[in-house]
């Protein structure tokens, strides 16, 4: 077997996400609950609550041979397939997707199609240096595509983020929707 950890994602009974990584944690299994920054409005006062992002999902660091003591934690269906074996995270998906969470509040998700087009770099703010590609262009929004989950995080961002850097348009700066790598 692999002793070689990767990022793997295993799904979990509805409302368990928190349960699950505490679960883990105690077996000493390194894991990520990717918690929310949600700013609800109850009457007159405002108050953040953390949720999971991802419903039913918990992300685990993991070798092959701590599988079997994880499917066996209490709270865990099974691991989040791809192509017929546990889908991987790469390292820095997880590294984008946890600045993310710490930089921005009320995050949500849609699930979405890639298509190809200009090649963009965030220039400044919470993404700077992440280089991606412009999926749409909408006002004052970046979507942070995850490729392996395929999912994309939305999040406001100044037009004066993000630059085109195809060499022909070099030094462009535009408002876009783009993935990182």
């Amino acid at each position: 077997m692999n002793a070689e950890k990767k990022w793997h994602v295993v799904y979990t009974r509805p409302r368990w996400e928190k349960k699950v990584s505490t679960l883990l944690t105690k077996k000493r299994i390194t894991n990520y609950c990717p918690l929310n920054r949600v700013l609800p409005q109850w009457a007159a006062r405002k108050k953040t609550v953390h949720e999971p992002l991802f419903t039913s999902y918990v992300f685990i660091h993991a070798s092959e041979m701590e599988h079997l003591a994880i499917k066996q934690t209490d709270g865990i269906f099974d691991f989040v397939y791809w192509l017929d074996k546990p889908a991987v995270i790469r390292d820095e998906e997880m590294d984008t997707l946890k600045s993310f969470l710490e930089d921005n509040y009320n995050v949500r998700l849609e699930k979405i199609k890639v298509n190809v087009n200009d090649k963009v770099r965030i220039i400044s703010g919470p993404l700077m240096t992440r280089e991606g590609e412009i999926l749409e262009a909408k006002s004052r929004t970046v979507k942070v595509f995850l490729p392996s989950l395929g999912y994309a995080m939305i999040a406001e961002v100044k037009t004066a983020e993000v630059e085109i850097i195809d060499p022909l348009l070099r030094n462009q700066k535009v408002n876009t929707v783009i993935h990182a790598r």
